[in-house]
């Protein structure tokens, strides 16, 4: 079977050379195969190479497939098995990494909310030197507690 990249596609779909395509799932990923008006056949192909290009989601391969001007098509999921599913570090790197972003919006979002809400505050502030003092009293206050509980159950 021949092999097309994407641009040799679209050059053929727009000189109206494609008859078909089909989105084929081949263990846990989906190929495009393209019929020609001319009988031959081909699947879509990486950019730079003859190796086919695979796509884990069918999503992503229709999105293709509609930029191209193929909006129709068919579908045979005869041989794929979600279960075959290879995972990349590619597309582990790229979760991680939008959970990242997604966890850093969420904590700047809430500390900016923070930061508002003090300086939206009616109340005095407090200088440094009175906070530490109230936290040394604090901190003796319980340690001075903790001692007579310590000799009890020694």
């Amino acid at each position: 079977m021949q092999s097309m990249t994407l641009e040799q596609l679209r050059a053929a779909s727009d000189a109206g050379g494609v008859e078909s395509v089909t989105l084929k799932g081949k263990g846990g990923v989906f190929l495009v195969q393209i019929a020609t008006r001319s009988g031959s056949s081909a699947f879509l192909a990486k950019a730079r190479s003859n190796e086919p290009r695979r796509f884990g989601n069918p999503l992503a391969a229709l999105n293709v497939l509609r930029n191209v001007g193929i909006t129709i098509g068919q579908f045979d999921a005869s041989e794929w098995n979600p279960a075959e599913k290879e995972e990349t570090a590619g597309n582990r790197g790229r979760a991680e990494a939008m959970r990242k972003a997604h966890q850093a919006a969420a904590y700047a979002e809430w500390l900016a909310s923070e930061i508002q809400e003090a300086i939206d505050d009616p109340q005095p502030n407090i200088s440094h030197d009175e906070v530490m003092a109230e936290m040394d009293a604090d901190i003796t206050a319980l340690m001075a507690e903790r001692k007579p509980a310590a000799r009890k159950h020694a």
